[in-house]
């Protein structure tokens, strides 16, 4: 298994924590309102559900699938079919690393003019960021190291584990 190449990173326990704290954060935010959350995947599954069940508003939740290479670019694979004109939008992302395909999704989110539209991540990696592009929410800033679980993957391997894992060094 891929896990005993790694240490654990973070448990299920601390990003319950994380999810808790960003939950209260979201309800300040939007007391009383609707909010739609945009779930890219396949890495965000797990964060946007569990986000959903803390968050205490009233929501929806649409998905959004993107892929981008460097011979087809970026492009929408699945797009969201909830009209969020004059809506308070969430994208919620698993981690925010370099930041083009958020920024790409943003840019076209932008182009539906929700009444808001914030970024959600549970783990921020700035020093790999290559677009300027921030969320407006963060459950914890990490500094450069490869991650797996918790729906991130190494080729696809690893979504499943409930813990956030890294590589030895």
């Amino acid at each position: 298994m891929m896990k005993d190449k790694m240490v654990s990173f973070l448990s299920r326990e601390e990003i319950s924590d994380l999810v808790k704290k960003l939950a209260r954060e979201i309800e300040a935010d939007y007391a009383g309102q609707e909010v739609i959350m945009i779930c890219p995947l396949k890495g965000s599954v797990h964060f946007t559900a569990d986000l959903m069940r803390e968050v205490n508003l009233s929501q929806q939740v649409d998905f959004v699938y993107i892929t981008t290479s460097k011979y087809e670019g970026t492009k929408i694979v699945k797009d969201i079919s909830i009209d969020i004109a004059g809506k308070h939008v969430l994208i919620v992302e698993e981690i925010i690393d370099a930041g083009r395909t958020l920024s790409f999704l943003r840019n076209r989110l932008i182009s539906s003019h929700p009444s808001t539209l914030r970024i959600v991540t549970l783990l921020d990696k700035p020093a790999r960021r290559e677009l300027p592009i921030r969320a407006d929410y963060i459950g914890k800033t990490i500094d450069d190291r490869y991650v797996v679980g918790y729906g991130m993957d190494s080729e696809e391997i690893g979504r499943n584990y409930p813990d956030i894992y890294n590589l030895q060094n």
